[in-house]
């Protein structure tokens, strides 16, 4: 049976979801159809383009995305401090950058006031809307919508694009987080769409690894920014006290997904480095169980994500009788 998605997610319990969409029809998201022969590359930057726009307007923070032929994923943090702080100007402001406001908050927010018999549907509005900008299915109900209205001009038909709604999982500690965020970054390598991280258009790991080089390089040399946005950067382990970032050294998530991505290839099968990255030493996680995380995340969980424990009380509250991963929790928390 379905479950409610307000039930699925639950900023209280962790802020940070792993979503996924795929297309109904057999025609490509992205990329080269093989079916009709016309390419849909272009479409690849629709989709970046409006998570930029929306990672500005909404209270959501996004850690990874990896758009492929057909399919993409997302990582996303709920910022529920900045959701909470957002002024009523902020909130319709906001808001009006998606969708046509009502009379009255438009009124608001030329005026600056609004008389008193109207201050309660103002404030009726503000908080509804104010909740919306820090919900996911929000944020991939206006994502989803604008691109399959364009697929469908564009492919000259009618009728659903997406295979339904979009699946999530709740991530529910660091290893959890970072597993995940390893599989979508690796997508593009274990399809064997690029052989290398640096050549892996439209992800996340492709954008990170060129901010990063950047500074480096003259402005003429350094990559255009055009499409980008500020992901939710890596604080490093010293800042752990913080949250608006990922508490691991961006340097050390490199070493990682480099030292992982070259374990996964094809002509390095069962190849594993003496020198394991830092990260897996800090977490005490075996070489074995990571490489198959980073192959089979989606496959080893279902809704959730975590330390069995923790996997077993997030399912009860949703109502749940039955939690998919037990072993695998149990390889990436060996504690």
């Amino acid at each position: 049976m379905t479950i409610s998605r307000r039930k699925l997610i639950e900023p209280q319990i962790t802020p940070f979801y792993h979503v996924i969409n795929r297309c109904v029809r057999r025609a490509y998201l992205c990329g080269d159809d093989p079916y009709n022969g016309k390419n849909y590359h272009h479409r690849r930057s629709w989709i970046v383009n409006k998570i930029k726009q929306l990672a500005a307007v909404f209270c959501i923070d996004v850690c990874t995305y990896a758009v492929m032929s057909n399919h993409y994923h997302l990582v996303l943090k709920i910022d529920i401090e900045q959701q909470q702080k957002l002024t009523p100007e902020e909130v319709i402001s906001r808001w009006l950058q998606l969708f046509n406001g009502h009379p009255i908050a438009v009124d608001f927010l030329k005026e600056g006031q609004i008389g008193a018999d109207k201050q309660q549907a103002l404030s009726n509005l503000v908080a509804e809307w104010q909740q919306r900008l820090g919900s996911i299915s929000w944020f991939m109900r206006c994502l989803n919508e604008e691109i399959a209205r364009k697929a469908n001009k564009e492919d000259q038909c009618k009728g659903a694009f997406w295979e339904g709604r979009f699946k999530s999982q709740a991530l529910l500690d660091e290893q959890a987080l970072l597993s995940c965020m390893m599989y979508v970054d690796l997508n593009p390598i274990r399809a064997g769409v690029t052989s290398s991280l640096e050549q892996s258009n439209f992800t996340s790991i492709q954008q990170r690894i060129r901010e990063y080089q950047q500074p480096k390089t003259s402005a003429k040399q350094s990559p255009s920014n055009k499409g980008h946005f500020q992901l939710l950067p890596f604080v490093g382990a010293e800042h752990q006290a913080k949250t608006a970032g990922i508490h691991f050294a961006f340097t050390d998530y490199l070493e990682l997904i480099d030292w992982t991505g070259r374990c996964i290839r094809n002509d390095k099968k069962g190849f594993i480095a003496s020198n394991q990255p830092k990260i897996l030493q800090q977490l005490e996680i075996t070489s074995d169980a990571w490489l198959e995380h980073s192959e089979q995340f989606m496959e080893r969980y279902a809704n959730v994500s975590g330390k069995w424990s923790q996997m077993c009380a997030f399912k009860q509250r949703i109502g749940g009788q039955w939690c998919k991963g037990k072993s695998a929790s149990h390889q990436l928390h060996p504690k």
